[in-house]
C-alpha cells in the first residue's frame, strides 16, 4: 500500500488527474481555443496552425488501428485459454452471453435507425470513401472468412478472417490444454505463460495511446470550433440521446430477463448492485469494478458463489454488451453523418463484427475505441471520423460500462435459477 501510495505521489501532476477530468479540461481548452481562432470565420492567415491541430487525432487513431488486430487476436486467445467453464453450464452460460450481446447489438441499430441522429447534421465523406458492399449471403460470408494465409488478417485488418484465426487457434489450444491437464502434463503452460504475457505488453500499450486522448480532444475539437463553429456538435447531442436511449432499453432488457428468469427481484437487483454500478460509472472499467461485481452479487443479492463467479468473472471477459451496443450505433451515426448508406447486409455485418470486437475490449477506459477501428473498417467506414466521438466517448464509455456490468449480473441471476438457495435472500 505504501509502495503505491509512494508511487502516485511520485508521478507528474498531470498523470495524477482522471483521465475523465483531463478530457473535460482539454474541451474547455479547445472551446476557448476555437472561439479566439474565429468560431467558424477563421482568419485565413490561421490556416495553417489550425489544420495542425487535427494531428494528435490523426495520431492517436493511428495506433488505434494498429493495436485493434493485435488486441483482439490475443484478447480471444488469452480468454480461451485461461477462463475454466464447467460443461453443461458453460453452454448455458454461452448461450447467455452470445443472446444478451445480440439483443443489444439489435436496439442500438434499432435506435439509431429510428432516430437517425447523424441527420442532424452532414460531412462530406472522403472522396476514396466506398462502402464493402454486403449482401445477406451466407455463403460468401464463409468464403470470404477464410484467410489465404494466417497473418493476412493482422496485416490487412480484415475482422471476420481474423476472427476465424483466432477462434480456431483459441480452441484448439484449449482443447490441448485440457488433454494434457487430465494427462497430468504441462506442456501447454509456456504457450499459456507467452500469450498472457503479450495480451498485457498490447493492453500496457494500449494504456499508453489513451493517454494522450485529452490531446487528441484538445486538437480536433479546437480545431473544428475553429473552421465551423459549434454546429457540428448538433448531431453529437443527438447522438448522446440516442446512444443513452439504447443503454436504458438495454437495462430494461436486463430487468426483464432477471424477473422472468431468476429468483430475485428486479428493484432488489437494482438496489444490491448501485455500488457496482457506481463504481463502473466513477471508474469506467468492469475489471476494476469486478471485485465489487462479485461481493454485491453474493452479499447483497444472495447468489450462490458458483454463480456470482461465472458471471461476473467470466462475463468480465465475454460480455460487453454496453461496449457492442455502442460500436453498432457509432457506425450507423457515422454512415448517417457521411450521407452514405448500410444496407441490411452491411449492418449484419456490423452485428457480427461488433459481438466479437467486444470480447476484444480490455476493462480498461476507452478501449472500445480501439476495437470500433475495426467495426468501421469491416464496412468501409472512414476511421479519422472516429475523432469526432472522442468529444464524448469519455462520458458514453462510462455510461456502457455501467451495462456491461449490468449484464455480468444479469447472467448471474440467471445462472442462479429461479429458487433461492437460503431462507431470506430475498430481503
Amino acid at each position: 500500500m505504501n509502495e503505491t501510495t509512494t508511487e502516485n505521489t511520485n508521478r507528474p501532476f498531470w498523470q495524477r488527474i482522471p483521465l475523465a477530468l483531463q478530457i473535460v479540461i482539454a474541451l474547455i481548452l479547445a472551446v476557448a481555443l476555437g472561439i479566439a481562432l474565429g468560431a467558424g470565420h477563421p482568419n485565413p492567415t490561421n490556416k495553417a496552425f489550425i489544420e495542425n491541430l487535427a494531428i494528435p487525432s490523426e495520431l492517436v487513431l493511428k495506433a488505434l488501428r494498429a493495436l485493434a488486430t493485435p488486441l483482439i487476436f490475443v484478447a480471444v486467445l488469452h480468454t480461451l485459454m485461461t477462463t475454466h467453464i464447467p460443461g453443461t453450464v458453460g453452454r448455458r452460460l454461452a448461450v447467455l452471453l452470445i443472446t444478451n450481446t445480440t439483443v443489444a447489438i439489435l436496439i442500438g441499430l434499432l435506435v439509431a435507425n429510428v432516430l437517425r441522429p447523424g441527420t442532424w447534421r452532414h460531412f462530406s465523406a472522403p472522396g476514396s470513401t466506398t462502402l464493402t458492399k454486403q449482401n445477406l449471403d451466407p455463403w460468401g460470408l464463409i468464403k470470404d472468412a477464410v484467410p489465404e494465409a494466417i497473418l493476412q488478417p493482422l496485416v490487412n485488418n480484415d475482422v471476420l478472417q481474423l476472427i476465424v484465426v483466432a477462434l480456431s487457434f483459441g480452441i484448439v489450444l484449449r482443447a490441448i490444454k485440457s488433454e494434457q491437464e487430465a494427462q497430468g502434463r504441462t506442456g501447454y503452460r509456456p504457450i499459456e505463460e507467452v500469450i498472457g504475457i503479450l495480451f498485457e505488453a498490447v493492453v500496457r500499450i494500449l494504456t499508453w495511446v489513451i493517454a494522450l486522448v485529452p490531446l487528441a480532444v484538445f486538437g480536433i475539437v479546437g480545431k473544428t470550433v475553429a473552421e465551423q463553429g459549434f454546429e457540428p456538435f448538433k448531431s453529437l447531442g443527438a447522438f448522446v440521446i440516442a446512444v443513452l436511449l439504447g443503454l436504458t432499453l438495454q437495462a430494461c432488457y436486463y430487468l426483464l430477463r432477471v424477473k422472468f428468469g431468476s429468483w430475485v427481484k428486479p428493484i432488489n437487483f437494482l438496489r444490491g448492485g448501485s455500488d457496482a454500478f457506481l463504481t463502473a460509472f466513477s471508474t469506467d472499467s468492469s475489471t476494476a469494478t469486478m471485485p465489487v461485481t462479485f461481493r454485491v452479487l453474493q452479499e447483497k443479492i444472495g447468489l450462490r458463489e458458483s454463480s456470482a463467479s461465472l458471471g461476473a468473472l467470466v462475463g468480465t471477459n465475454f460480455n460487453n454488451d454496453g461496449t457492442a451496443l455502442y460500436e453498432a450505433m457509432s457506425a450507423l451515426f457515422i454512415s448517417q453523418v457521411l450521407g452514405l448508406h448500410l444496407n441490411l447486409g452491411q449492418q449484419f455485418v456490423v452485428i457480427l463484427t461488433s459481438i466479437f470486437a467486444s470480447v476484444g475490449a480490455a476493462g480498461i477506459p476507452e478501449a472500445g475505441l480501439v476495437t470500433m477501428t475495426l467495426v468501421f473498417t469491416s464496412v468501409g467506414l472512414p476511421t479519422q471520423y472516429i475523432a469526432l466521438l472522442l468529444t464524448v466517448d469519455w462520458f458514453l464509455d462510462r455510461s456502457r460500462t455501467v451495462i456491461n456490468v449490468m449484464g455480468d449480473m444479469t447472467v448471474s441471476s440467471l445462472l442462479d435459477g429461479k429458487t433461492p438457495h437460503r431462507y431470506g435472500s430475498e430481503e
